[in-house]
C-alpha cells in the first residue's frame, strides 16, 4: 500500500472521529477546519465514505453525520466484548464436561468466523479454529445460525449459495439442508460429522441475545472416533445447557424467546 493511500486511509479514520463530539452534524467547512485539510479533500473523503454507508447526508442543511454501517459496526465491537465476557467461563466449564475443544461462532455474511475458543486436553486434538471463515453450511454452528435467521433470509441463502462439496460427506442438496435446518430448530441442536473435514465431527446449540435473537453458535469439537463413543443426548443436552448459560448472562430468559414465538 503507498504513503498516498495510506495517508487517505489516516484522513478518513481522522475524519469519522471528528464526529466524537456532542455536535450530531458536521459541515464540510468545519471538518476541514478541525482536519486541517482542503475543502476539496474533505469532500472527496465524505463522498466516497458517503457512498459507504459510513455517513449520512442532511438533504436540506447538506451537513453530515454518522451512517447506520457505522452503528452496526459499534454494535458488532459490543457484541463480541459481550460475547467475550459472557461466554469465557462457560467455555471452561463445557470443556471440563466434555473433555472436547469448544469454541462459539458468529455470522458473518455467509461465514462462520469463531470468536472464542478452547482447545482439549487431549493429545489428539484437532487444528485451531480461532479467526478462521467457514461456510456456513458446512459446520455445525453455521447450520444453527442458519436454522435461527427469518424464513425469507434463509430461503435467499439456499437460493444465492452454491453449496460447495468441502467432502464427500458435505451436504450439496439445497432440499436436504433445509430440511436439516427445519430439525435444527425444532431440537435445538445441530451437528456435522465429516462435512468440513474428514475425521471431524461437532454438535452446536445456539447462544440468544437479550431480545431473544441468535446471535451465535457454542460448540463442541472432537475427532469422530472419541465423538460417536458419547451419547448423543446427553452431549447435545450439554451444548444447549452451556448455550443457555450464555444467552443467561446476554440478558436473555426463556419468557423473552416465548414472547418472540406466540
Amino acid at each position: 500500500m503507498s504513503d498516498a493511500t495510506l495517508s487517505t486511509v489516516r484522513n478518513a479514520a481522522r475524519l469519522l472521529k471528528a464526529f466524537l463530539t456532542r455536535e450530531e452534524e458536521l459541515g464540510v467547512a468545519e471538518l476541514a477546519r478541525r482536519l486541517e485539510l482542503g475543502k476539496s479533500s474533505v469532500h472527496r473523503l465524505l463522498t466516497t465514505l458517503l457512498s459507504e454507508g459510513l455517513v449520512e447526508q442532511d438533504s436540506r442543511t447538506g451537513r453530515y453525520r454518522l451512517g447506520i454501517v457505522m452503528f452496526e459496526l459499534g454494535e458488532a465491537v459490543r457484541l463480541h466484548m459481550d460475547l467475550h465476557a459472557a461466554a469465557s467461563t462457560v467455555l471452561v466449564r463445557l470443556r471440563e464436561q466434555t473433555g472436547e475443544s469448544v469454541q462459539v461462532g458468529v455470522a458473518d455474511g455467509d461465514d462462520v468466523v469463531y470468536v472464542e475458543r478452547l482447545d482439549s486436553a487431549h493429545s489428539l486434538r484437532l487444528f485451531g479454529e480461532f479467526g478462521r471463515r467457514l461456510p456456513l453450511y458446512s459446520t455445525s454452528s453455521g447450520k444453527v445460525l442458519l436454522a435461527y435467521r427469518d424464513d425469507p433470509e434463509r430461503a435467499a441463502y439456499l437460493a444465492r449459495v452454491r453449496l460447495a462439496p468441502l467432502t464427500r460427506h458435505t451436504i450439496t442438496d439445497p432440499v436436504r439442508l433445509r430440511d436439516e435446518l427445519s430439525t435444527v430448530r425444532v431440537r435445538g441442536w445441530a451437528e456435522a460429522i465429516n462435512e468440513r473435514q474428514v475425521g471431524v465431527a461437532s454438535l452446536a446449540a445456539p447462544v440468544r441475545d437479550l431480545t431473544g435473537d441468535v446471535v451465535a453458535a457454542i460448540s463442541v469439537n472432537a475427532p469422530v472416533t472419541r465423538f460417536r463413543g458419547v451419547p448423543r443426548r446427553r452431549l447435545a443436552q450439554t451444548v444447549i445447557d452451556a448455550g443457555e448459560a450464555v444467552s443467561r448472562r446476554l440478558g436473555w430468559a426463556p419468557e423473552h424467546l416465548h414472547g418472540k414465538e406466540s
